[in-house]
């Protein structure tokens, strides 16, 4: 998290050009949107008692669990050629190299649209932390299921979307950190889980390996975006950046733990 806060800060003062990097997590973490509250949602006695991190991200959106997934992060600058004002449609502009990587990958993916009241309702309502509960406007569906969950934020004149990327599901793990107000409750999320999200390798014939599905989306964004990769290695000044931001940051409860 500190290393995109640090990349959208480089961009917005062009010391560096607009950037897609892929990545995972060790040891696996909980990363929770920045305007969820920890004490009513997270059990932060599961996250400890199963060794996992745990991040308040600077974007919205509910909790993830960064484990048999790949996470990417776009930073590019609102004023970029092309890129729709509203955070919606550039979601969507953004989110086309998802969609064309998912079919790199032999998947028929689409973009979510809410079609009813009741879907649209929930955006501005969500049911619970969990984000992969049901799919927000055009975020992946594959099978009517949601397979990729993002969030957005714009900080200095620069656009930061990342997102998670789903190659399995421990959804019991989900659930177990996560608090529910009642057990009935816990275990209607457990039975609409699978009916709202999916991963890649319940639905692909041939299992994913992380590499597999980065070739896969560094394609689909080049072919989308009509860019061409160009590798990006941080100097030594620009790691001790991050590693102080992270922790001044992310790394401190302060952050984390905010109300």
């Amino acid at each position: 998290m500190a290393l995109d806060e640090a990349l959208l800060t480089w961009h917005s003062e062009g010391l560096i050009p607009p950037v897609i990097r892929f990545y995972s997590w060790e040891p696996a973490a909980l990363s929770i949107g920045y305007f969820q509250k920890v004490e009513k949602e997270i059990d932060m006695e599961a996250v400890n008692r199963l060794g996992l991190g745990f991040v308040r991200r600077p974007t919205g959106g509910r909790g993830v669990l960064h484990e048999h997934e790949l996470t990417y992060s776009i930073i590019v600058s609102e004023d970029y050629p092309d890129m729709p004002e509203t955070v919606t449609e550039a979601y969507r502009v953004l989110s086309e190299g998802l969609l064309e990587g998912f079919k790199n990958l032999g998947l028929d993916a689409y973009f979510s649209v809410p079609d009813t009241d009741a879907k649209r309702a929930d955006l501005k309502k969500p049911k619970s932390a969990v984000c992969f509960d049901a799919p927000s406007w055009y975020e992946m569906v594959v099978e009517g299921k949601k397979v990729a969950g993002s969030a957005q934020t714009r900080q200095k004149g620069v656009i930061l979307q990342h997102g998670a990327i789903l190659i399995d599901l421990d959804a019991e793990k989900l659930l177990s950190v996560f608090k529910f107000p009642s057990e009935e409750a816990k275990e209607r999320m457990r039975i609409k889980i699978p009916e709202k999200a999916v991963s890649i390798n319940s639905i692909r014939k041939e299992p994913a390996t992380v590499e597999e599905c980065i070739h896969a989306f560094k394609a689909g964004f080049e072919q989308a975006l009509a860019i061409e990769f160009e590798p990006y290695t941080l100097s030594e000044q620009q790691f001790a950046d991050v590693k102080a931001l992270e922790e001044k940051k992310y790394a401190n409860a302060d952050w984390n733990f905010r109300v």
